[in-house]
């Protein structure tokens, strides 16, 4: 199973910064001792015409060149510096890179992405770009060349917070389907409608969560029909995340992640993933779940192989 990477393109924050850079290359770290099937690549950048897919280019332009508002910065989150824009590229790029790879292999994934905050001309919430949708963008045009017909994608976004820059470039496009599950009073705490939207509680545990999930995988065939899935397999809905305010044990977010593989064989549906949230207060609790979700998605990967695909 093939996934990209972008750590080492490190973006520099100042001394006591909230964002927890390091989670980044102490999963790639722990995925090349523990997981001997995964073949981890370089993520390339992403072009000025892929992230014109889904971004404004004068937007696109001010993040490349260092010329975004201190008010567009504070939104984001990170100071600017060459490094930024050069990481930003690369993390977009992993997901590209992953959903040409999954339509021969089933999956693959990237191992940070899930820049859900990002709309088309803005960012937010330590999101520049929005890897989910430009790479959905790139592989509908490509299977638009070769079929003459638009390509049916499903995003679930299981990030404990809602993909709002998500829901906001794909409001008003019926041929992708976005799904945020999510804590209800948690950021954005203004929200942008997605196509189904399931808010949570604080304090939500194993059992209402798997059964909100199912009932919205359910949901979602009576309203649409996928053709290729992108999974945003945030690790805060787990109970010792600091920012996450739900009480999902590691053994619910496995089960979680299973669900979405299971249902994503049960339907034939060649898919990626994308690592999203994950702010544990010890970050080796935040790579242990991440990790058991890249165990779940190799299993899965071998499933496809042995289908012949």
């Amino acid at each position: 199973m093939k996934a990209f990477y972008s750590d080492h393109f490190v973006l520099p924050l100042p001394e006591g910064h909230r964002f927890p850079m390091a989670k980044y290359s102490m999963l790639r770290e722990r995925l090349a001792t523990e997981l001997l099937g995964l073949q981890m690549l370089e993520a390339p950048a992403a072009t000025l015409g892929e992230l014109a897919l889904a971004h404004d280019p004068d937007y696109v332009k001010a993040v490349q060149t260092g010329t975004l508002s201190l008010q567009a910065l504070r939104e984001i989150g990170f100071p600017w510096t060459p490094a930024m824009a050069e990481r930003s590229v690369r993390s977009v790029g992993a997901s590209i890179a992953a959903a040409r790879v999954a339509v021969k292999e089933g999956i693959a994934g990237n191992l940070a992405g899930g820049t859900h905050h990002a709309s088309a001309n803005q960012g937010g919430g330590f999101c520049v770009f929005n890897d989910i949708a430009v790479s959905a963008r790139v592989r509908q045009m490509e299977h638009f060349r070769l079929t003459k017909r638009m390509l049916q994608v499903l995003v679930v976004d299981l990030d404990v917070h809602q993909g709002n820059g998500t829901a906001s470039i794909f409001a008003n496009d019926p041929s992708v389907f976005t799904l945020s599950i999510h804590g209800e009073k948690n950021f954005p705490f203004r929200k942008v409608e997605s196509d189904l939207d399931v808010g949570l509680p604080d304090d939500c545990t194993d059992k209402p969560y798997l059964e909100a999930l199912e009932g919205a995988l359910d949901a979602v065939l009576s309203r649409f029909q996928p053709e290729f899935l992108i999974y945003l397999a945030g690790a805060d809905a787990h109970e010792a995340d600091r920012l996450g305010r739900l009480k999902l044990t590691e053994e619910g977010m496995k089960a979680r992640d299973q669900s979405v593989f299971d249902w994503a064989k049960v339907h034939q549906l060649p898919m990626i993933i994308c690592m999203g949230g994950g702010y544990g207060r010890d970050l080796q609790t935040t790579v242990a779940v991440q990790m058991n979700t890249w165990r779940l998605a190799h299993s899965h990967w071998l499933h496809w192989q042995n289908r012949g695909l």
